[in-house]
């Protein structure tokens, strides 16, 4: 097990940063902060694995903030994430540590489905210390020309959070862009994050590295399971067109005793016809995954019909909703997030209590990350996964390679088939206003213009 540092002045963190830390009861670092930050700091290049909620943000964050205090010049690190809601929890905690050690920090936030110009804005004439940003966005505004003054020759530190995902086909054509307006690599420090580190990624580590520079450190630390030792795992044999109603059983008695206390009820009702409070009944903190974002907007608005308080996130949501409904369920205003893989990633959302895999994932680590969601910080959780017939060989694979063996939770089948008929009218009235409002189909368009263009693009340079 790697040795942890007593405190953060151990590991060469200024007083200030010390003292930021503790304003917000933050002591002593976590395993992988005492393995990566005095070697970031040394001024090597990392690549650092660790499970969800080990403290990886300020692995990256604390060494970077602690040198850009010597050298306060605009454009000092590109932090790139893969999600727009981890975009803002990181640009969250770097302004909570930057500012409180009172250095002056200007951070940038820079997402898609925010005012682009306003960034552009932000770039070229705040000239921030910091940029937190989604690949897609950040491309957008540099090969338009908006924030080319930011200054990016003098960038010190690239890091790219959530790595696994950052590294796969979706991103590869941004971060090429990206890469190729950075300074080189013998110029700046490359830190890379990521729970899951796949073996692509640990090859990095073996490729020569560019003239005076070392290979990246490997900081992996190792834990007994992939998911959490204080998660109970189960799953729930259902026929794949029956799944809402063993859904709501669940919700309404879930297998456990729920210790969250009870949401403030007037803050957030859903109820067609305002029953009183005190017969609402206390649902636990709870995640609802679903593999696609139509089918996570019509089963959220499923329970709403219900009078089930919860919100959704998924991509096909305007950017300001999606932090609205995300802050919701943080403060426990609603206690239900019916979410797509969007929130399975990095989002510190504490005292959740309950996961359901309403769709079981295709890959295994999706899977650790949306149970990674329950379980943290050695507090114990539940994950429950609704096994349709078409999902046994996902879930043998996910046993397999999780190296876990989830049981089964049988429910009562009478019981939740009295649900059955309520359920059935509020999925057709959700999926009818679903239609009605022609959702997906802009994006289906965009998607289908931008497939024309590209093939035009590569037929062009074939001629």
């Amino acid at each position: 097990m790697e040795q942890r540092a007593a405190n953060f002045g151990a590991l060469g963190i200024s007083p200030p940063l010390v003292r930021a830390l503790q304003s917000l009861a933050i002591t002593v670092p976590t395993q992988i902060q005492s393995a990566t930050i005095p070697a970031i700091l040394e001024g090597r290049d990392v690549i650092g694995g660790a499970e969800t909620g080990s403290g990886k943000t300020l692995a990256f964050a604390l060494p970077i903030l602690n040198k850009l205090a010597r050298d306060m010049v605009g454009g000092y690190a590109v932090i790139l994430t893969p999600t727009r809601e981890l975009g803002v929890q990181l640009h969250e905690q770097f302004l909570a540590v930057g500012q409180g050690s009172r250095i002056g920090l200007k951070c940038a936030l820079v997402l898609g489905g925010m005012d682009i110009i306003k960034q552009a804005n932000e770039l070229a004439i705040q000239r921030p210390h910091i940029v937190v940003a989604t690949p897609g966005r950040l491309v957008d505004l540099l090969s338009s020309g908006g924030g080319l003054e930011w200054g990016l020759e003098r960038c010190k530190f690239v890091v790219l959070d959530e790595a696994d995902r950052l590294l796969s086909q979706t991103f590869a054509k941004d971060l090429a862009y990206l890469f190729s307006v950075l300074p080189p690599p013998q110029l700046r420090q490359t830190l890379l994050f990521t729970a899951t580190l796949t073996p692509e990624i640990e090859r990095l580590t073996t490729k020569e590295p560019p003239p005076g520079k070392e290979r990246p450190l490997l900081c992996k630390i190792e834990t007994s399971t992939t998911t959490p030792a204080t998660l109970t795992q189960k799953y729930v044999l259902v026929p794949s067109h029956m799944r809402e109603p063993y859904l709501i059983h669940l919700l309404y008695e879930p297998p456990f005793k729920s210790n969250a206390p009870k949401p403030d009820a007037t803050v957030y009702r859903t109820k067609k016809h305002g029953a009183a409070e005190q017969d609402e009944p206390h649902f636990p903190a709870t995640i609802i995954f679903a593999a696609r974002c139509r089918g996570a907007e019509q089963l959220s608005r499923t329970l709403t019909e219900l009078g089930i308080p919860n919100v959704s996130l998924h991509s096909m949501l305007p950017q300001s909703q999606r932090l609205d409904n995300l802050q919701l369920f943080r403060a426990r205003r609603v206690p239900i997030l019916v979410s797509t893989d969007v929130g399975s990633r990095g989002l510190d959302i504490p005292e959740v209590e309950l996961v359901i895999n309403y769709d079981v994932p295709a890959a295994w680590e999706d899977y650790v990350h949306r149970v990674g969601r329950t379980a943290r910080r050695g507090k114990t959780g539940w994950a429950v996964s609704l096994v349709t017939e078409h999902d046994v060989e996902l879930v043998k694979t996910i046993e397999d390679k999780v190296g876990i063996k989830m049981d089964e939770l049988e429910l009562d089948d009478d019981v939740v088939m009295e649900r059955l008929s309520a359920v059935s009218t509020a999925k057709r009235v959700a999926a009818v206003a679903l239609h009605d409002e022609h959702f997906g189909e802009q994006r289906d368009r965009n998607k289908h213009k931008n497939e024309i263009i590209e093939r035009h693009k590569k037929k062009a340079k074939r001629s």
